[in-house]
């Protein structure tokens, strides 16, 4: 049998040891691309072998790596941004744009125009109205853009990606909260659960009719790949990636009681932020549901795996399996969420 006529499609995904980059990273590999991951920590490299990813160690912040990976390639297809620094967007994003420019430029002078994937937030977008609510209507890709103060400067900034065009297209996507595997930062809310196994109550400082919109990290991954395989109909668009369907706290609330054996069920309290991780509140707290209709027609993508209620003891079984293995990104949110109460007692 002839080996298939269609060039191989080359990519390279930033925070390729990251929580989004990894799946992103691992989902092209299964697609049949050539798979490049850039990371900053050597130990992490044998990892990403592991999974045919052929590792690249340097850092956008200093793009003289670059000669080491022109070695393997010059061109690329697509590549892919997922990093982000939520404390101190701006220098973070200046190095990425300084680098993704340097590297257009090479490939577009061996004859190929990348197309870049660059990754926000659907957080951008603020809060909608609780589940129930007369007025309640999803966040769509034209919706504008009203985040936390915290956000900012990443809505603002993100959406200038667009202004590069001399080098490159580009596509934002807007993913909503991710869970599976590591758990991300869902996994403060599974610490809370077992917290509150051993004090007898489950007590959330929110509304049970909030609305918690999220997705499993592979089916977001898979999304990258369907839209990299359409660069004529994405190039210059926005995207979200959702579930197909929004669950609320109570019912989030309702399966952690379930799952962990809370004797004394779930309280929902007024008292805002009480015993809650700044990265829980900012999860359960902020209602939103993302409508990802654009995603599903323009590349025909659609999501495959359980919903986060419905996979709940899988989903805790592989978080505590990554807490055992001293997983990389369980200590990067935990990490986070020091920071963010660090910064929150210091105001």
């Amino acid at each position: 049998m002839s080996a298939p006529s269609s060039k191989i499609k080359s990519v390279l995904v930033t925070g390729a040891n990251g929580y989004i980059g990894n799946a992103v990273a691992r989902a092209f590999v299964r697609a049949g691309w050539t798979t490049y991951g850039l990371v900053r920590n050597p130990q992490t490299t044998t990892e990403l072998a592991a999974d045919e990813i052929t590792p690249i160690l340097g850092s956008p912040a200093n793009i003289t790596f670059l000669e080491s990976l022109y070695p393997y390639t010059k061109t690329f297809d697509v590549i892919v941004s997922t990093t982000e620094q939520v404390f101190d967007y701006v220098p973070h994003y200046n190095d990425v744009i300084s680098f993704l420019r340097t590297l257009s430029t090479t490939s577009n002078a061996s004859g190929v125009r990348p197309l870049v994937l660059f990754t926000s937030g659907c957080k951008d977008y603020g809060t909608t109205d609780l589940h129930g609510s007369p007025n309640l209507s999803p966040h769509t890709e034209s919706s504008p853009l009203r985040p936390q103060p915290v956000l900012v400067n990443r809505a603002t900034n993100a959406v200038k990606i667009f202004d590069h065009s001399d080098l490159f297209d580009a596509v934002l996507l807007r993913p909503t909260p991710l869970y599976g595997f590591s758990s991300s930062y869902y996994g403060p809310l599974f610490d809370m659960a077992a917290k509150a196994a051993k004090e007898g109550i489950l007590e959330l400082p929110m509304n049970p009719r909030g609305i918690l919109h999220g997705a499993h990290v592979d089916d977001c991954a898979e999304a990258y790949v369907a839209i990299a395989e359409h660069p004529h109909v994405v190039k210059g668009q926005c995207y979200n990636v959702s579930g197909y369907r929004y669950e609320t706290l109570e019912d989030v609330a309702k399966a952690l009681v379930k799952e962990y054996h809370i004797r004394g069920g779930v309280k929902f309290v007024s008292a805002e932020g009480i015993g809650v991780p700044l990265p829980v509140q900012a999860l359960l707290g902020a209602s939103q549901w993302v409508g990802s209709e654009k995603v599903r027609n323009d590349v025909s993508w659609k999501d495959k795996r359980l919903l986060f209620t419905e996979g709940l003891h899988t989903y805790r079984g592989a978080y505590e399996a990554a807490i055992e293995q001293e997983h990389g990104n369980v200590k990067s949110i935990k990490e986070r969420v020091r920071m963010a109460e660090a910064m929150k007692g210091g105001q």
